[in-house]
């Protein structure tokens, strides 16, 4: 299976790079073909200019190969910290540039756009790792959890995507080593049985 893994994360060496790694091993562990695109590292743009907003638009080179990869990808795996209950604006921007009409979604004929989008991706689940400084209790009860509606219903339902898995491991910036190898431990297994050897 082709897993594409996309990190969202400024700095070089942080938590949400070790998760990313201990994704990509433990997917290719499993003899899946893993694609890790660090958006930070690769200088993603994450401006989407007015003129790639028709379908049928002509994309830049970069932009169009993360179209043809997210396409063609079984599985999908996200990672990126808590920012103001979504995530960081490179990523954002990511999902405007690339999860785009035709590729990811699409309207029934006839529609102009006013009604419910038809999922396109093939795969058919994605996880999504999240680091936060929020207690658990505080996200849910204060915040009410945003990036589970965002992922979930906006992104990954929308597209096409039922099967969604997440994970947010907090409060990071307090975090004991002991504690960062355990969270790393459950990202492994998630990712294992999430995307086993035998595909899910």
């Amino acid at each position: 299976m082709n897993i594409s893994v996309i990190l969202a994360h400024p700095i070089p060496g942080s938590f949400n790079h070790a998760i990313a790694d201990t994704v990509v091993a433990e997917a290719g562990r499993n003899g899946h073909v893993v694609s890790l695109h660090d958006l930070y590292r690769e200088g993603f743009n994450p401006l989407l200019p007015g003129a790639e907003i028709p379908a049928d638009a002509a994309l830049p080179p970069v932009v169009a190969a993360h179209c043809e990869e997210i396409e063609a990808a079984g599985g999908i795996v996200i990672v990126h910290p808590n920012w103001w209950g979504q995530p960081p604006a490179i990523l954002t921007g990511w999902i405007d540039r690339v999860m785009r009409r035709c590729v990811a979604y699409n309207f029934v004929e006839g529609d102009c756009g006013e009604g419910v989008p038809v999922g396109l991706l093939k795969a058919r689940r994605a996880v999504v790792f999240n680091t936060s400084d929020t207690p658990e209790d505080r996200e849910h009860d204060v915040f009410g959890d945003p990036l589970e509606l965002i992922w979930k219903n906006c992104v990954f339902g929308l597209c096409g995507v039922c099967d969604v898995h997440r994970k947010t491991f907090s409060v990071v910036v307090t975090s004991t080593q002991e504690e960062r190898e355990r969270w790393l431990a459950e990202a492994k297994d998630l990712v294992g049985r999430c995307f086993p050897r035998n595909g899910p």
